[in-house]
């Protein structure tokens, strides 16, 4: 309904005074009706709550008598607006549209109810009083309407504010805050901490297929526009089987499962990762990942283990070291070794006898082996 549907009808003073007098009257038996038909609004109603209700179902049957007095003037957008407000509380109480729209068909029954009586008994004649209930209704309609769009708005609003909430925690989590502020960042999500997380990078393109078969408390930050950052909560033990098996192919990078509020460091790693250009389960990596902590340090110590082989021939050098490497991760089976590098055992024999000649003691101390199997690891 708009003002010139309304001014389609106009009632004389001598209609609208009488209405207007029975106005408390009227809103007191609607809020009634109310509170008695609709049970979400029982405990509302009770108390000041009830009588602040109460006066806006008042102020809403009178701007209505406004609009068919001939007071041309008279404005319907302040009862609008006001719709449009409760709807919006309505939402912040967490009441469904079902419930208030209850209330508006309840209302607009029993204040028309009440009014026709009013009107009847001051002598409107039956047409007008016919075309009065369609503007009664279509009147509530509009407020009906207003309040949907409050309702909404809010409820928008609020998945808004919820969702720019859980983005500042996850960047809080992945920036190592302090554990109060994470504690706080929670609460203010409304985010039940879980016992781990463990973070995900993935393509961006990739999230929209993931991110809905995870737990609903996944964090997701936008490290930039081609990757993102997943927070996954208690993805540890038979949990983690199940995320390999769900990012399979996706060219992800999966952090080690940490107690929640140390996620960076699962982070952290999954970014080490993928910057030595690996991918998948960053625990099947642990050794590269070591390795690669300081990669100035292994050139330094791999240097220094293969110094013996410093004026051995290229080709030989690349043989030997090889060779070594099969040694040290085999323990000496040359069977093993020969079968590894594809060449016949009297060949691993002789190459085994040059190292001998080259490192002497060294390849049966305890510290040097140490050191010849970090450095050839990779």
């Amino acid at each position: 309904m708009n003002k010139t549907g309304v001014s389609a009808l106009r009632l004389p003073p001598e209609v609208v005074a009488p209405l207007r007098t029975a106005l408390a009257e009227v809103a007191g038996h609607a809020v009634a009706a109310i509170t008695a038909e609709v049970p979400a609004y029982r405990e509302a109603f009770a108390g000041e709550m009830g009588e602040k209700i109460e006066r806006a179902v008042r102020g809403a049957l009178g701007t209505f008598l406004n609009l068919l007095s001939r007071d041309m003037g008279a404005p319907l957008e302040p009862a609008l607006e006001a719709a449009y407000a409760l709807g919006r509380g309505e939402a912040r109480y967490g009441r469904s549209l079902d419930a208030l729209l209850a209330a508006y068909r309840v209302g607009a029954r029993v204040a028309w109810r009440d009014m026709a009586t009013t009107s009847v008994a001051a002598g409107v004649d039956a047409i007008t009083i016919m075309e009065f209930a369609e503007l009664v209704f279509a009147y509530i309609d509009e407020l009906s309407a207003a309040s949907v769009a409050g309702h909404a708005d809010e409820l928008a609003s609020a998945v808004r504010a919820r969702r720019r909430n859980l983005e500042r925690l996850g960047q809080a989590l992945i920036a190592a805050e302090p554990a109060h502020a994470l504690v706080a960042a929670a609460e203010l999500a409304e985010w039940p901490p879980p016992v781990t997380l463990t973070a995900v990078l993935l393509p961006a393109r990739a999230i929209g297929a993931v991110v809905d078969l995870l737990d609903a408390r996944t964090l997701q930050v936008d490290a930039d526009d081609e990757q993102s950052v997943l927070l996954v909560p208690d993805a540890h033990g038979a949990g983690r089987g199940h995320l390999m098996r769900l990012l399979a192919g996706r060219e992800a990078v999966i952090g080690p499962p940490r107690a929640w509020e140390r996620a960076s460091e699962s982070h952290d790693r999954a970014v080490r990762a993928r910057s030595l250009g690996l991918a998948g389960d960053t625990e099947e990596h642990l050794v590269t990942l070591l390795l690669g902590a300081d990669p100035g340090a292994l050139a330094d110590l791999r240097a220094r283990v293969l110094a013996p082989l410093a004026d051995e021939g290229e080709s030989s050098t690349a043989k030997l070291t090889e060779t070594l490497r099969s040694w040290l991760r085999h323990q000496g089976r040359r069977d093993e070794i020969a079968a590894e590098l594809f060449v016949h055992p009297q060949t691993v024999r002789y190459r085994v006898t040059r190292l001998r000649e080259l490192y002497g003691d060294r390849l049966r101390d305890p510290d040097w082996l140490v050191m010849l199997t970090v450095a050839l690891a990779t």
